[in-house]
């Protein structure tokens, strides 16, 4: 794939996907604060719907008092609100459709980017769907068979189906994640559509990033440099919930690293934002069979290393 020249004389493009899982009012407005400061623009995941049934973590919903007007605040001052499955556990399919049509109520638009929330088995093609061939079967392996089966949210006919409706309001939904902070370099080609999953318009990569440390080990100052210098793009997979903030404070480590970032010349805008420019300078791209697998076994060879997401 050629490489993609960013606008305005940017030497590369940084990006965040922020999963709500286990943020609280304190950690959330603390961190967007420096975000915000600093010129990063990014995309916070939340979940439109209060539990319906029991939650299965307690990062807050935009049912919580005053979310939705925090949330609007941020839209309005150039983050992007993403989708995270409808709220935080299962949901059937009327629950779904629920919880797209209120997220257009809150924001006036469907949304453009999406990710997966790990225990919603209403998920996309999730666990061993996420592979083919006998790359499905080491996945089955590697995890002890306790995804296979569980996810549903693109079977036709099942209770938990919505694929469709994702098909109409959705336009990225994230996949795979690996350690590079360049996610051109395991998936050069992303977004992408894929033929053998057509009920998500396109695909995206992202970097590790689903925890305090594991967020460190990715975006060293080494790693920073590097991706300068390759002119990448990193969309970060986060939970700005998990040790971000701590004791009352934002991690030390954490401010001084976005620091660092926001003094070089790149690209701080949404993922949405991000990957709509990809493909207006790429165009459009189906992943063929080769690079099908070629990807999946690299995602594979990560999570032998990693056991991450």
């Amino acid at each position: 794939m050629r490489p993609v020249v960013w606008p305005n004389g940017k030497q590369f493009a940084f990006s965040i996907f922020d999963d709500p899982d286990s943020q609280t009012w304190e950690a959330g407005r603390a961190v967007y604060g420096v975000l915000q400061d600093l010129g990063f623009r990014t995309t916070k995941g939340v979940w439109p719907l209060a539990a319906i049934r029991q939650a299965s973590d307690h990062g807050l919903t935009c049912a919580a008092p005053g979310y939705v007007d925090w949330m609007r605040e941020l839209v309005a001052a150039g983050f992007e609100a993403g989708y995270h499955n409808a709220t935080s556990h299962t949901c059937y399919r009327e629950e779904s459709r629920r919880g797209l049509e209120r997220f257009e109520e809150i924001f006036g638009g469907t949304p453009k980017t999406a990710a997966n929330h790990y225990f919603c088995e209403d998920n996309l093609y999730w666990g061993e769907d996420r592979l083919s061939d006998w790359r499905r079967s080491a996945y089955n392996v590697l995890t002890r068979y306790r995804q296979a089966g569980r996810y549903h949210g693109h079977q036709t006919g099942h209770p938990l189906y919505w694929g469709d409706l994702a098909q109409q309001k959705i336009t990225y939904l994230r996949n795979f994640v690996f350690s590079d902070v360049n996610c051109f370099n395991p998936c050069p080609f992303f977004p992408y559509h894929d033929p053998a999953r057509p009920l998500i318009k396109q695909w995206y990569c992202a970097a590790e990033g689903s925890n305090f440390q594991n967020f460190s080990r990715t975006l060293t100052d080494q790693a920073q440099d590097r991706l300068e210098a390759e002119g990448g793009l990193c969309i970060m997979y986060v939970h700005f919930g998990h040790q971000f903030h701590e004791n009352g404070r934002v991690q030390p480590g954490f401010l001084r690293t976005m620091e660092r970032l926001a003094g070089k010349n790149g690209w701080f805008a949404p993922v949405g934002t991000i990957l709509d420019y990809v493909r207006a300078q790429r165009g459009e791209h189906e992943i063929t069979d080769r690079e099908r697998a070629a990807l999946e076994r690299r995602w594979l060879w990560h999570k032998v290393r990693y056991g991450t997401a």
